[in-house]
């Protein structure tokens, strides 16, 4: 009961809980302050305070060894006392924020103000309203009752802008509600390994309670504050908390802080946890910053005070920098970098992006990464293009009513402007504006942003399936546009399940497993005690799960592999295990990439040492100079008997695609003690034992998904630590390579040698002999993988500019997976830094996963492009009917609300139907569009123009002379409150039906015949085609005077379906003519080297480029270019003249040069880049210059 009652008072006040830390012997607040300090400052308070950390564990109620007893009452406690592990995610925006910033739109807001006015004046009956010398329309067919409904057309508008934005505001509102169960996912999927009751399990991170005992090792990302207790050669990388990049190492003597949000980037060990959630480093950040708000804010605030948010930011925890940690020499700016950069790292979901929300949002903010995607890119020019033209054919429309009416009333009329007439000629006028804007409304294709959002969201979701799960938005659409994919070789070719095949064992070659008698037994001794003992404790093989099943192998793969050899020999693991504990190991010197090796050294009973090694064969051979003999006994190993043994031994299991582990040893004397730093002397003189090969064998699916990638124009490489002649093997198994074709597999040294200049620094045109038939780069540290990354990127060898995506799973691939256009993560065995790292993580570590990337991304490309196809036509001909008829008849055919409509079923509809469009296999046998290819095609054009021929030429038919056809009044040079016409009404119909069967023809852009092929595999698109079809029935027979409509019989609406129809027999005739003869054709959407903005300016804030004053600024370059040239070819002719040296002309160039530069730098200073880039004219390659 009382136990009870104590917890209800925390949980109530958690204030006064520091005269009740007696349930424990510290309080969170001591142990919030302990957390603070670090390094020798930190040492002297634990020494002070607590005595050493096994008392702090003894105050926390737990063992260093045993850990908690994971007892569910005891777990609660510690949530209420020291808090969960877990950082409250920022408050999603409610609806009405969504529709606010819905409502921001300036077309949106120019009709609501029309409205408004519209509105107004039906209401403001002035006295001069019955005058008939007012003007020539009033009169006719006005009767009372419809005067009264002048206002109706302006309720209707303001109808359907809130139906707009309602559809814009739920779209964003479900998008942000998927990013969420996205990133809860992420979370749950998110383990960490303590050790409970003795056991070591995984737990969820949010699980983790004060007093755990986590086990930490290379790659992980701290969960949450803690003591290190024990462990070896363990470093961190601080630098998301600290802005120091040096990667600190941990000792309990030394530095015993680990930090939540850093990464352990060598060695493992043990910690206690201290703090958790809001009270560990992290948290304490995170609540400084209001849980990542300023983040958030940036988006909603965009360029104006977004700056000035992720300033305050910067400078909360800059000062927070400053304050508690010695480093205070981090200065603002890196620290600003490393801030941004850590934003994600600090969540203590570690995959959580910065704000939990929008993934994509995160990564303008601080992925110093990569351009626009070249989809964002492309749209946003096209957008600002079709923008333009339509904002210049609404100003021309309503310049047009506006005089033909002033022309007529006053000039031909010969009326004089009457005082008590103003307001009817005022409501003329606002009629002409709405027409104007109206057709500006339909002109910009506000459905672009949402069909791109739409399409994305649908595939990410999709992609999940095909274990793809996305954390970047437009990563899935880059990776339409892949080229390149530098794939690892473990786990994500192969199957990342070790077993040792062959083993060279005194003076034998086995083929397969020994039989365990054929082994001298002091050798086998060595030999299991080298592999039991050297290598991590956490690797260890478990009972299969189910029968028949293999056992399973937990930790890491290549030790699995060997111990799993020790069992095959008949021999156990365990016992060795339990004789030499992992505290009683005296030094380990961990596996990186740099030794290549992992050692351990032990304490035998006569006190002298000895210390077993394994590694890479031909690293640790050549630091061999004895192995044993089939006696058991050592003999001299010379380099000779090396060489001999590279070729017979490793070399054909190299080529067998095995790979190479050498296991040795060395004994050393108890005095003098070596000394254990110098790791040159120590790592030398070795004892041979044995060389095994392990086998990882190649996925049996991953052949055909390379194949596919080939056939799709992606060039797969190969990019691993193992030695050349097993990645040589595995790529011919895999088929990147196949036998007689000209390709290269080098080694990292071989290609460094290749690509660096005499000083040592690499040259772009070196890279560019190299990469293109570069296909296994073998034996690569991660720095050549993060070399040949960016060399292929910046490549100028090709036209296009490559795309390239990278897989990776280690800590040391983060660079690469940063640096490249999408980087994959290893799920499974991918380390949290590599994920972090990553825009795409593969859930079943499988390489044909990405090929279903693959398909995805083209799928987005293309989705966009058909629905493009479909709005432009729609928008080319009610821009063109809306203009013409009102220059011609002083009246839009089609109404304000009618455009509305119109919009909205070629926006909001169409986007759903056609960016939901399934992807199919067809997908995978056409080349890559590149980075330059415009959005759209010749063939989209061809299509787009064709129906809108079709489409214009039909309406106006009906318009002239569609009264004689159906016998019926005339609609044209109606007065202004007429009842609406069925004239009208007919014209608005057959429109509407010749959108909706165009939107089958638009399924398909690449002028295939079939346009129903599948259209039953996206239910979506039919219901939608169908639901419009409704809506529009009831429209057309019951909408009335809002919509202008009058009901029509059932002949007319045959014709109007028949019309509509005659649509999907036009794109068979279209598609009939030969794309090849419309040279004349223009392409639209392309991204020509120039907009390729250089990075600098894209880190500047992206989305508030100005394009208006973009082209100012390319304006004056291209003037001050112009320039230049012109002064530079009077200096040559001048100097010719005078025979004067060139020099002076050389001279004169540069300085002019400087200047364009200096002009444009005062214009901004963020765009220096893009100037110096164009001031030069030899800086950009010729086309492009001669385009500019």
């Amino acid at each position: 009961m009382g136990d009870m009652t104590n917890s209800d008072f925390y949980s109530k006040n958690q204030r006064n809980e520091s005269s009740h830390g007696g349930e424990f012997g510290c309080t969170m607040e001591e142990l919030r302050s302990l957390m603070e300090l670090r390094g020798t400052e930190a040492v002297v308070k634990i020494k002070e305070t607590y005595g050493d950390t096994d008392a702090i564990c003894r105050r926390l109620k737990t063992s260093p060894v045993e850990g908690l007893p994971g007892t569910a009452p005891d777990l609660e406690k510690r949530k209420q006392i020291f808090g969960q592990n877990f950082i409250p995610p920022k408050k999603p925006k409610t609806f009405l924020q969504l529709v606010w910033e819905a409502l921001q739109d300036v077309t949106l807001i120019i009709l609501e103000i029309a409205a408004i006015i519209s509105l107004g004046l039906s209401f403001y009956h002035p006295p001069g309203e019955n005058n008939e010398g007012c003007a020539t329309a009033q009169g006719g067919a006005e009767d009372e009752g419809e005067a009264e409904a002048g206002w109706i057309e302006g309720a209707a508008i303001l109808l359907s802008v809130i139906c707009v934005v309602l559809v814009t505001a739920f779209n964003d509102w479900s998008k942000e509600k998927q990013f969420r169960g996205l990133q809860s996912r992420i979370e749950q999927e998110q383990k960490f390994t303590v050790v409970r009751a003795g056991q070591v399990v995984q737990i969820p991170v949010a699980e983790i309670v004060v007093g755990d005992i986590a086990q930490v090792k290379y790659g992980d990302l701290l969960p949450a504050d803690g003591l290190f207790i024990q462990g070896n050669d363990l470093k961190i990388d601080e630098s998301s908390l600290t802005g120091e990049s040096d990667q600190v190492r941990k000792s309990v003597d030394k530095d015993p802080m680990l930090l939540s949000g850093t990464h352990v980037m060598e060695g493992s060990g043990r910690m206690v946890v201290t703090a958790v959630g809001v009270n560990s480093q992290t948290g304490i950040i995170f609540t400084l910053l209001g849980a990542g708000g300023e983040e958030e804010e940036k988006k909603d605030k965009k360029a104006a005070d977004g700056a000035a948010g992720s300033n305050a930011a910067d400078s909360a925890n800059t000062s927070l920098v400053n304050g508690k940690m010695q480093d205070g020499s981090a200065d603002a700016g890196q620290s600003k970098a490393k801030q941004q950069d850590g934003a994600a790292a600090m969540e203590m979901q570690p995959l959580k992006s910065a704000e939990g929300g929008d993934a994509d949002d995160k990564k303008k903010a601080n992925m110093h990464k990569k351009e626009k995607s070249v989809l964002q890119g492309k749209l946003t020019k096209l957008a600002v293009q079709i923008g333009k033209a339509g904002l210049v054919m609404s100003a021309i429309t309503v310049i047009i009513l506006v005089l033909y009416f002033t022309v007529d009333t006053f000039v031909v009329n010969k009326k004089p402007w009457l005082p008590e007439c103003t307001p009817v000629y005022v409501q003329y006028f606002v009629k002409f504006f709405i027409i104007g804007v109206t057709v500006l409304v339909v002109a910009v294709p506000e459905g672009l942003p949402l069909a791109v959002t739409i399409s994305l969201a649908y595939s990410v979701k999709k992609m999940m399936k095909d274990n793809n799960l996305v954390r970047h938005l437009d990563a899935c659409e880059t990776m339409g546009n892949a080229t390149a994919i530098c794939s690892d070789k473990t786990g994500t070719l192969t199957t990342n399940r070790m077993t040792v095949v062959q083993a060279y064992v005194g003076d034998v070659h086995y083929k397969e497993i020994p039989d365990p008698s054929s082994i001298n037994a002091k050798t086998m001794e060595l030999l299991v005690h080298a592999i039991a003992i050297n290598s991590a404790y956490t690797t260890k093989i478990l009972p299969p799960e189910k029968e028949g099943a293999l056992p399973r192998q937990v930790g890491n793969k290549t030790e699995c592999g060997l111990l799993g050899f020790v069992l095959d020999l008949k021999q156990d693991y365990e016992p060795v295990r339990a004789r030499m504990p992992e505290e009683k190991l005296y030094k380990v010197y961990t596996f990186n990439s740099v030794r290549k090796s992992m050692s351990t050294v032990i304490k035998l009973p006569d006190e002298s040492f000895r210390m077993y090694s394994k590694g890479a064969s031909e690293i640790v051979l050549k630091k061999c100079c004895k192995i044993l003999s089939g006696a058991g006994e050592p003999r001299v190993f010379r380099p000779r008997d090396r060489d001999e043994m590279v070729k017979k031994v490793i070399e054909p299991m190299a080529c067998d695609g095995l790979r190479t582990i050498c296991v040795a040893y060395r004994d050393f004397p108890s005095s003098p003690e070596p000394d254990w730093d110098n790791e040159n002397d120590i790592l030398n003189e070795l004892t041979c034992i044995c060389v095994v090969g392990i086998e990882d064998p190649v996925r049996p699916e991953v052949p055909e998904a390379i194949r596919k990638c080939q056939r799709a124009g992606i060039t797969v490489r190969m990019v691993t630590g193992d030695n050349i002649n097993t990645a040589r093997a595995i790529a011919i198994k895999c088929g990147i390579i196949h036998p007689g074709e000209d390709f290269l597999c080098l080694e990292g040294k071989e290609f460094n040698r290749r690509i660096r200049n005499e000083k040592g620094e690499i040259e772009q045109e070196r890279i560019d002999k190299i990469w293109p038939k570069l296909r296994v780069l073998a034996r690569s540290s991660p720095t050549d993988k993060h070399t040949l990354v960016k060399g292929i990127i910046d490549s100028t060898h090709t036209e296009q500019r490559q795309v390239v995506a990278v897989t990776g799973d280690g800590t040391n691939d983060g660079p690469a997976l940063k640096k490249a256009d999408v980087g994959f993560a290893m799920g499974i065995a991918g380390t949290d830094v590599a994920k972090e790292a990553s825009d795409i993580i593969l859930t079943d570590d499988n390489f044909s996963s990405i090929v279903k990337a693959v398909m995805w991304g083209r799928n987005v490309y293309d989705s966009i492009s058909k629905f493009l196809q479909f709005q432009l036509t729609v928008n080319v001909v009610a821009v063109i009917v809306a203009f013409t008829g009102a220059c011609i008849t002083q009246d839009s055919p089609l109404k304000a609300v009618q455009m509305l409509w119109v919009n909205l079923i070629m926006d909001t509809f169409a986007s759903l139907a056609l960016a939901t469009e399934p992807p199919t296999e067809t997908l995978l046998l056409r080349k890559p569009y590149g980075r330059n290819k415009p959005l759209i095609s010749r063939t989209m054009m061809k299509n787009i123009l064709g129906h809108a021929v079709y489409q214009l030429t039909l309406i106006f038919t009906l318009l002239f002379v569609g009264e004689k056809m159906f016998q019926i009044d005339s609609g044209r040079n109606a007065p202004l409150h007429s009842p609406p016409s069925e004239h009208y009404t007919i014209i608005f119909n057959t429109f509407v039906m010749m959108q909706l069967f165009n939107e089958i023809n638009a399924r398909k852009i690449h002028g295939e015949r079939n346009v129903f092929d599948g259209i039953f595999r996206n239910p979506i698109f039919c219901t939608i085609v169908l639901g419009t079809f409704a809506i529009q029935i009831v429209i057309v027979q019951f909408g009335g005077k809002p919509f202008s409509c009058s009901p029509l019989q059932l002949d007319q609406w045959m014709w109007c379906i028949f019309i509509g129809l005659g649509e999907l027999v036009w794109g068979q005739v279209i598609a009939t003519i030969p794309t090849s003869r419309l040279k004349f054709l223009k392409e639209a959407g392309r991204l020509t080297q120039k907009e390729e903005i250089p990075e600098e300016e894209l880190n500047e804030d992206v989305e508030e480029i100005d394009h208006a004053e973009r082209e100012l600024r390319r304006g004056q370059i291209l003037w001050f270019r112009g320039l230049n040239r012109i002064q530079t070819q009077i200096e040559v002719v001048n100097t010719f003249k005078s025979g004067a040296s060139f020099q002076g002309a050389l001279r004169r160039q540069s300085s002019v040069t400087s200047q364009s530069q200096d002009v444009a730098n005062l214009s901004s200073p963020s765009r220096v880049s893009l100037s110096n880039a164009l001031s030069s004219p030899t800086s950009l390659p010729p086309a492009a210059a001669g385009q500019g």
